[in-house]
C-alpha cells in the first residue's frame, strides 16, 4: 500500500490561543470550508465538532487537545487545479492555562501553528506561555488577529502588542476594511488586493481592487513588508538596496523561507465568528507553514549506546514515532495518539516501545475526526494518527523499530500546583477509584497521584482548581466513580539556600553477614545551567537536582553509585522545614568507604539519605511557594478596590493597561491567597470584573507564613 497523500503536500498544525480569543471557533470554519463538516456548530450553543467533551460543551471552553484531519486547496487556484491542494492535520487546543499540557505536548509534534488573537484584548497571559512553548519547540508560526467585528477592536493596538509582548518580527501581511460592525473584510499586502466574503457562512470568497481610502495606507504597509522580508536574506536585501522591485512570487519565497526559520510571522486578521478571513489563513498555511519535509530532521539516541541518531522524513527509513497523547476511549479502549518521525507502520504489526523495551502488537490504527475515528491500514512519515490495543505506551513513550532502535527527547511538563484529598463516597467506589485515578494520570502527566503513608489518604494534585474540578467529574461520568473530596492545598516545595557537607556511616552488625556503608557528600542549591554548557561527565543533570560523583581511586565500587543518588533523590521527597518535597539541589559524592562483605546497596542508600537530611538541615532549608501571574480585567471605577484587594493578599503589581473599555491589572501573587477569588472579585466589581491566572515561578515564603505552614503540618 502506497502513500495517498505527497509528503510535501502535508500540513501539520495547531490552533494556539488564550481562552476565548477564538480558537474553536476558528476551528470549526476551517472543517466547514475544507468540507469535513456541513454545518458550523458554534461555542456558546454547545455543538462544536472539536469541543466534544461534555464539560467542555457545558463550560464553553476546550479542556482536550482535538485531533481532525481535513483537505484544503487555497482560493487562489483556478477551478480543477489541484496542484497546491494540501492534506491538514489540524490540532485544537486549550486555552484555559489549567490544561497547558494539552498546548505543550501537542506543539512537541505539530510543524507550525495558527495563533489567534482576541482583537480587543491583543496578547493575553496565556497567549505569551503559548508563544514561549512553540519557541522552545521552534515551530514557525502564523499570528491570525481575530475578533475585529467586536465593539472595541482595534487592529493595530493587538498588532502592536504582539510585537512589545511577542516577537518584534511580527510582519502583517494583512490589514482589515473597516472595524467592529463596519468591518467588510481585509486587504491583502502579498497580492496587494482586496478580499470580501459572501454568502449564507462567507463561503464566497470575491477578490478586487483596493477601495480608494485603503490604497495608502496598504502602500505604506506592503512597502515595509517587503524590507522586512528581504532583511531576512542577503541576496534579497542586495536586490532591495539596488531600488528592484520584488514580483508577487519573489515575495511569497522569501516570506516562505523567512517564516520556516521563525525570523518573521505573518500577521493576518478578520472575524472567525463572522466568517471573515479564515479561508485566507488556510491559503497561507499552505503557502507559509511548513510540510514534514521543511522541517530539521528528529533526533535521538540509541537506547544502549546513547548514540546519536538521526531520522528523516522519510517512507524508506527504520519507523519511529513520539507518542504524545493517550485518551480514554468508551467503545475502543485507550487511544495513544503518536506522530511519525519516520518509516511506516501497518495496523496488525508489532511495534518496539523503546523507552520501556517492550514489545506490543498493535491492532488497529485510526485518524481521529474530534471524536470520531476513521480506521487506516497503514500510516506513512509525518502522520499523526492514534493506535488500538498498546497497553504500556504512556506520554513521551518513542515507539519504534525494534531492529533500528532510538529514543527520542522525551517531552518536559510543568510541576502540578494545587492539591487536595480524595476518598471514595462508598466501599464500591474504593476499587474503580484507583483504575480510574491511573488511567487519568496516565492521560495527563500534569495530574499527579499520591498516596499518604501516615495517614492513608489519597492525594490528587495539578494545574488549578478547574482541572481538578473536571477530573473528579470525569471520574464519575465516565467511570461512575463517586468521590468526596478535601478543600484544595497549594503545593509548596522546600529547598536549601545555603551549603553544608554531611558524612554517615551506615553499620548493621545481626550475626552473619553485615551491613556496611559510607558516604560523605556536599549539598548546595543547583546552579542555574547557561545555555550550551556542557555537563560534565561525572554530573547526572535534572530539571530539580544534580547528582555529581566525584569518588577518586574507587574508595566506593562503581555498582553502589547508582544506590547514593537514588538515597538521596528518595530523601528529597519529604522536606526537612515541613515535609514538602525538595527541589534545585546539587549533591556531590566526595568521599566513601566499603566493606569488602557487608557493603550493599541497601546500605550505601540508607547511608545517603540519613546523610542527606543531616546535611539539608544544616543548609538553610527554607519552603517554597507557588507566585501566580494574574490578569484582572474590569471597568476603571473599580481598579482601586482590585489594587487594594491584590496589595492585601501580598501581591505585587506589576502593569495596568487599557484594553478597550476596560482596564487590565498585571500582578503577581501567591497562590495561597487566591482560593475563592473569582467570586470575591465578581462580589467587588458587581459582575463585571474578570480575572486569569497562570503559574509563573516558585519564591521563598515570608518568615511568618513558614511559620504558619510548619504549625498546620503538625
Amino acid at each position: 500500500m502506497n502513500r495517498d497523500y505527497p509528503l510535501d503536500k502535508v500540513r501539520n498544525f495547531g490552533v494556539i490561543a488564550h481562552i476565548d480569543a477564538g480558537k474553536t471557533t476558528t476551528s470549526e470554519r476551517i472543517l466547514y470550508y475544507t468540507g469535513m463538516i456541513h454545518k458550523i456548530g458554534e461555542v456558546h450553543e454547545g455543538e462544536t465538532t472539536t469541543d466534544w467533551m461534555e464539560q467542555e460543551r457545558e463550560r464553553g471552553i476546550t479542556i482536550t487537545a482535538a485531533a481532525i484531519t481535513c483537505f484544503w486547496n487555497p482560493t487562489y487556484m483556478p477551478a480543477g487545479d489541484t496542484t497546491k491542494k494540501c492534506r491538514f492535520n489540524v490540532i485544537d487546543t486549550p486555552g484555559h492555562i489549567d490544561f497547558t499540557v494539552e498546548v505543550k505536548r501537542s506543539l512537541r509534534v505539530l510543524d507550525g501553528a495558527v495563533v489567534v488573537f482576541d482583537g480587543v484584548a491583543g496578547v493575553e497571559p496565556q497567549s505569551e506561555t503559548n508563544w514561549r512553548y512553540a519557541d522552545e519547540s521552534n515551530v514557525p508560526r502564523i499570528c491570525f488577529i481575530n475578533k475585529l467585528d467586536r465593539m472595541g477592536a482595534s487592529f493595530e493596538k493587538s498588532y502592536k502588542s504582539i510585537l512589545e509582548r511577542l516577537n518584534k518580527h511580527a510582519v502583517r501581511i494583512q490589514i482589515p476594511m473597516g472595524l467592529e460592525e463596519n468591518l467588510v473584510g481585509v486587504i491583502d499586502l502579498v497580492r496587494m488586493k482586496a478580499y470580501t466574503f459572501e454568502g449564507e457562512k462567507g463561503e464566497k470568497v470575491i477578490e478586487a481592487e483596493i477601495p480608494a481610502e485603503y490604497a495608502e495606507d496598504a502602500k505604506k504597509y506592503h512597502a515595509e513588508m517587503v524590507e522586512k522580508i528581504a532583511e531576512t536574506d542577503d541576496s534579497l536585501m542586495t536586490a532591495y538596496l539596488e531600488g528592484k522591485v520584488f514580483d508577487m512570487d519573489t515575495i511569497k519565497k522569501g516570506l516562505r523561507k523567512a517564516t520556516l526559520a521563525c525570523k518573521i510571522f505573518p500577521v493576518m486578521t478578520g472575524s472567525a465568528l463572522k466568517n471573515k478571513g479564515v479561508q485566507l489563513v488556510l491559503d497561507a498555511v499552505v503557502d507559509y507553514l511548513p510540510s514534514p519535509l521543511d522541517i530539521p530532521p528528529v533526533r535521538g539516541h540509541h537506547p544502549d549506546t546513547g548514540v546519536e541518531v538521526i531520522r528523516h522524513a522519510d517512507d524508506s527509513e527504520p519507523f519511529s514515532a513520539l507518542a504524545f497523547k493517550l485518551q480514554n476511549d468508551p467503545f475502543v479502549g485507550q487511544l495513544t495518539f503518536f506522530r511519525v518521525y519516520s518509516g511506516t507502520l501497518e495496523a496488525g504489526s508489532y511495534i518496539y516501545n523503546a523507552t520501556t523495551g517492550k514489545r506490543e502488537r498493535l491492532s488497529r490504527i485510526v485518524r481521529l475526526q474530534a471524536d470520531k475515528r476513521e480506521e487506516v491500514a497503514k500510516v506513512f512519515a509525518g502522520e499523526i494518527a492514534a493506535a488500538v490495543g498498546l497497553k504500556d505506551a504512556l506520554t513521551s513513550h518513542t515507539l519504534c523499530d525494534e531492529n533500528d532502535p532510538i529514543i527520542l527527547e522525551v517531552i518536559k511538563f510543568m510541576e502540578p500546583v494545587v492539591s487536595l484529598r480524595i476518598e471514595p463516597a462508598t466501599k464500591a467506589d474504593q476499587e474503580k477509584m484507583g483504575m480510574s485515578l491511573r488511567k487519568l494520570a496516565n492521560e495527563d502527566p500534569t495530574f499527579h497521584i499520591t498516596a499518604n503513608p501516615e495517614t492513608g489518604e489519597t492525594l490528587i494534585a495539578g494545574m488549578g482548581e478547574l482541572h481538578l474540578e473536571i477530573m473528579i467529574d470525569r471520574m464519575k461520568r465516565e467511570f461512575g466513580v463517586n468521590t468526596n473530596v478535601g478543600k484544595p492545598q497549594v503545593a509548596y516545595r522546600e529547598t536549601i539556600l545555603g551549603t553544608a557537607e554531611a558524612e554517615h556511616k551506615y553499620i548493621k552488625q545481626s550475626g552473619g553477614k553485615g551491613q556496611y556503608g559510607h558516604v560523605k557528600i556536599t549539598l548546595k542549591p543547583l546552579p542555574a545551567l547557561i545555555e550550551g554548557e556542557k555537563i560534565p561527565k561525572n554530573t547526572k543533570r535534572y530539571d530539580d537536582f544534580e547528582f555529581i560523583n566525584s569518588i577518586k581511586g574507587g574508595v566506593i565500587p562503581n555498582e553502589f553509585i547508582p544506590a547514593v543518588e537514588k538515597g538521596v533523590r528518595e530523601a528529597m521527597d519529604r522536606g526537612i522545614v515541613a515535609g514538602y518535597k525538595m527541589v534545585n539541589i546539587s549533591c556531590e559524592l566526595t568521599y566513601g568507604s566499603y566493606h569488602d562483605v557487608d557493603s550493599s546497596e541497601i546500605a550505601y542508600k540508607i547511608a545517603a539519605s540519613q546523610a542527606f537530611q543531616d546535611g539539608a538541615k544544616r543548609a538553610r532549608p527554607v519552603i517554597l511557594e507557588p507566585i501566580m501571574k494574574i490578569e484582572v480585567v474590569s471597568p476603571e471605577k473599580f481598579m482601586g478596590d482590585i489594587i487594594g484587594s491584590l496589595s492585601a493578599k501580598r501581591g505585587q503589581i506589576e502593569s495596568t493597561n487599557p484594553k478597550g473599555q476596560v482596564l487590565s491589572i498585571i500582578a503577581k501573587v501567591p497562590l495561597a491567597e487566591m482560593f475563592g477569588y473569582t467570586t470575591a472579585l465578581r462580589s467587588m466589581t458587581s459582575g463585571q470584573g474578570s480575572s486569569q491566572m497562570e503559574f509563573d515561578h516558585y519564591e521563598v515564603v515570608p518568615p511568618q507564613v513558614e511559620k504558619a505552614i510548619v504549625e498546620t503540618r503538625k
